[in-house]
């Protein structure tokens, strides 16, 4: 199958729920259905997880006040969820998955790069969420006394996989039904923890906590960004695709942002207040990051816990496996969509097993792999918002699987800019926690921000001067490239 029969778009209606047959395909006017509104559902059931509650004690660590750790932490969300917005307008303007609309701005072979770090991403996404999930259940049925060693740990990996697996390989009709009832359930389980815990803040102990330096809190701030918002805009049209063109640009990234960042608000407040009341659980927190919240709840309520905590962690995984599977296909592999989403799916079981079983300290490698990947993220999030902005028109949609089309083929510019700003985002960010990111950090001595010891090593600004620069350059140069595609007929 090549890519040019891929684009030919499909009449088979989607009243029954059967696997998706669309992988990178242009949806057609037949399949395009629904409202903005309903973007709230996927965006609110991927990030009401009780992973949120444990930001709380992430950017505490950072080693700031509450009221600053609550400002980088809605300025972080809010601000990368908008970013999400704004590239999710693209999809309803192209009705592409967003590594194919990525092609109008790298290219059609060019755009191969960007698709293979989106899947490292997404795939890295999707196994830190098993990761979890297997753990908090297990943490659970040790504390019910039924269990928790490495059997307990296997069944649990075995069921959580299978729900994210089958969502990931049905396809877009089934992970919205799943995510409708994910919304639902765990919304009224997160409320009912906030209930029962809420004895345990102390806001006597919240308000001592003495306030950072400048530099501690834009380091905050950059990993609540990394950590949310700009760990989805690689996957933030892949919904909107689905819209009628006819839909309101306005609307799909007010729905986007509002659906993305509501519940990561209201749980990072509790969890700012839970994790500054006690240092011992904020500690906990980061060994395992959803089994430590179940230190202070009744025994009655450790299943629905458990219930709470696995339902969150499988919304968001399912989105993850869903992107993945297309962002592998838009990187070249020639595969049906289903079987994309069955080897991210392995993949993804693989490193869970590393993580539960010889993963070592979680906080430090999980910060490591959020800045780490968090550079070409934002350098491609940067060069992808320029061309969005650029548009004024719809994509010329058979021409993202044409070489010779308007897109072009290999496009230097772009990838010259996510290899220059990576490298040098790189060196100026740092994860001492993690041994194998040591190298990293190599510019900051040079650039006067006092080296790896200095001040700076961890505002990780390296995340911050990818997505400016990258923007700044694409829309300085890309203005003149973009009106001339928009000038040739379709």
């Amino acid at each position: 199958m090549t890519d040019i029969d891929a684009a030919v778009p499909t009449t088979e209606g989607r009243k029954q729920l059967q696997v998706e047959t669309n992988g990178v395909d242009v949806i057609t006017e037949s399949e395009r259905k629904g409202l903005p509104s309903g973007l709230f559902w996927p965006w609110f059931g991927a990030n009401v997880g009780i992973l949120g509650l444990s930001y709380g004690s992430f950017v505490l660590g950072f080693g700031i006040s509450f009221w600053q750790a609550l400002i980088a932490g809605i300025a972080g969300i809010v601000f990368s969820f908008l970013l999400c917005g704004f590239i999710a307008v693209a999809g309803k303007r192209g009705s592409a998955p967003t590594m194919v609309l990525s092609r109008a701005a790298f290219g059609i072979r060019g755009n191969k790069l960007p698709s293979a770090i989106s899947w490292v991403l997404t795939v890295g996404w999707e196994t830190v969420l098993t990761a979890l999930a297997t753990m908090a259940t297990a943490t659970v049925f040790e504390r019910l006394g039924w269990g928790g060693g490495a059997s307990t740990k296997i069944i649990a990996l075995i069921v959580v996989a299978a729900l994210i697996v089958a969502g990931g390989v049905m396809g877009f009709d089934l992970i919205m039904r799943m995510q409708t009832v994910i919304t639902v359930v765990t919304g009224v389980l997160t409320v009912a923890y906030i209930v029962l815990v809420a004895g345990h803040i102390h806001w006597s102990v919240v308000s001592a906590v003495p306030s950072g330096s400048a530099q501690e809190f834009v380091g905050s701030l950059v990993f609540m960004m990394t950590g949310f918002g700009l760990g989805w805009v690689n996957a933030a049209a892949d919904y909107s695709r689905y819209l009628p063109r006819r839909t309101s640009g306005r609307s799909v990234v007010g729905w986007t942002t509002f659906g993305a960042s509501l519940a990561p608000i209201v749980l990072l407040v509790f969890g700012l207040l839970l994790a500054g009341s006690s240092p011992d659980l904020s500690t906990a927190i980061a060994a395992d990051p959803i089994g430590a919240l179940t230190t202070a709840l009744p025994i009655w309520f450790l299943l629905p816990f458990a219930l709470v905590a696995v339902l969150g962690m499988v919304g968001g995984a399912v989105l993850d496996i869903y992107s993945s599977g297309l962002a592998l296909l838009a990187a070249g592999l020639r595969v049906p969509r289903y079987a994309a989403a069955l080897i991210d799916g392995v993949i993804m079981v693989a490193g869970t097993v590393y993580i539960v079983f010889y993963g070592g300290n979680f906080l430090g490698q999980f910060q490591g792999f959020l800045i780490s990947l968090g550079v070409p993220v934002a350098a491609w999030c940067g060069i992808m918002l320029a061309d969005v902005l650029l548009r004024r028109k719809d994509y010329a949609e058979r021409e993202l699987f044409d070489r010779t089309g308007r897109y072009g083929d290999i496009r230097i510019v772009p990838i010259a800019v996510v290899v220059v700003t990576t490298a040098i985002g790189w060196g100026l960010v740092t994860n001492s926690a993690a041994s194998w990111l040591t190298w990293q950090g190599y510019l900051l001595e040079a650039v006067g921000l006092g080296g790896k010891s200095g001040s700076w090593a961890g505002a990780n600004i390296g995340v911050l001067f990818a997505l400016v620069v990258s923007f700044v350059i694409t829309l300085a140069l890309d203005r003149s490239r973009v009106r001339a595609q928009e000038l040739v007929m379709t």
